[in-house]
């Protein structure tokens, strides 16, 4: 069982593995409207849906002491008539203290539990972007972060997340 850390206190003995959450934090964020103000007409005749891509990537750094930095990106690309609408991208970041993990673990947790809490707060900030672009809201359905990882566990070399350091 590890111990969770909530600001900064512990909740059990020190010898435990410890999972700390020290900051959430937009790292960057853009919104474009390439083709605006025509898109908006051609929205309005258009008899095909717009077409909507999600391209989602992550990356750990280790920052020392047991501390690592998640950078969850979300990049949303929405086209017209293959004219791009909008692109809404951001990359939302968070401070992990991981420590007394073994590798595997500590992998797991980078992972999928890391950008499984930095989600939702991405998930507002994409939407929030595309409504204020002045296009119908669009929510980003739920992710399930452990059946990627696994994937990639699976599809790859068994390869943990990269760290860079």
């Amino acid at each position: 069982m590890a111990e969770i850390i909530a600001n900064g206190q512990a909740n059990g003995p020190a010898s435990q593995p410890q999972l700390m959450l020290q900051k959430i934090y937009v790292k960057d964020v853009s919104f474009e409207a390439p083709n605006a103000p025509q898109i908006f007409q051609d929205i309005g005749e258009i008899s095909e849906p717009p077409q909507v891509q999600l391209n989602l990537t992550q990356r750990a750094t280790g920052l020392g002491n047991d501390l690592y930095e998640v950078v969850l990106t979300l990049t949303l690309t929405c086209t017209v008539n293959d004219r791009t609408a909008y692109l809404a991208e951001v990359h939302q970041a968070g401070l992990f203290g991981i420590a007394g993990f073994n590798e595997s673990d500590q992998a797991g947790i980078i992972g999928s539990y890391c950008p499984n809490l930095l989600f939702p707060y991405a998930r507002q900030i994409i939407s929030s972007l595309v409504q204020e672009g002045g296009f119908p809201p669009f929510l980003l359905q739920p992710i399930n972060f452990e059946a990627l990882y696994a994937e990639q566990q699976r599809r790859g070399s068994g390869e943990a997340p990269t760290l860079n350091s």
